[in-house]
């Protein structure tokens, strides 16, 4: 999938539900960025049957861990605004019906993915800060397998996506 088809039909839909502050191009940058790393915007289910769900690959977790969909329904960042996307897409407020939606829902997906930045204490990198916006993937994602060296490129081919250049 093209990153300019993702963000026309997942990207740009859920970040007008959610409060015109969060549709930044770092915002932008950052979903780019995790959905090429997480997925390549190829698969919306973990490759060998791992719990992942949606491009943005986000896994539900479990209250007592406070990781993935139930992190971000149970932050009080994201919770309120995670409501107004569930209800916006007719998705049951609950942490099951909102993961098993992931790769069913691309803007919810991508709306969830941009709740779980906003858990982040920190403010987003720059457009072009590679090494930033690597430190807040691994922070808010968790990732099991990293992979730093393929980020470099994927980020900038986010860059290039968004801020208009041929990537």
């Amino acid at each position: 999938m093209e990153l300019s088809d993702v963000i026309r039909a997942a990207v740009a839909p859920a970040l007008a539900i959610l409060p015109y502050q969060m549709d930044t191009g770092e915002a932008r940058v950052m979903l780019l960025s995790i959905g090429l790393q997480e997925s390549r915007f190829a698969t919306r289910q973990q490759m060998g049957g791992g719990p992942a769900r949606g491009f943005w690959q986000c896994e539900q977790g479990t209250q007592a861990s406070r990781g993935g969909v139930w992190g971000f329904y149970l932050h009080p960042s994201s919770r309120y605004w995670l409501s107004v996307l569930c209800k916006a897409r007719g998705v049951a407020f609950d942490p099951v019906a909102i993961y098993g939606a992931l790769d069913k829902d691309d803007v919810l997906a991508a709306g969830v993915a941009r709740l779980g930045l906003f858990t982040d204490p920190k403010r987003l990198p720059e457009i072009d800060d590679a090494v930033g916006s690597w430190a807040l993937y691994q922070r808010v994602w968790r990732p099991g397998k990293p992979k730093p060296d393929t980020w470099p490129a994927l980020h900038a081919q986010a860059v290039a996506a968004v801020t208009g250049e041929i990537a």
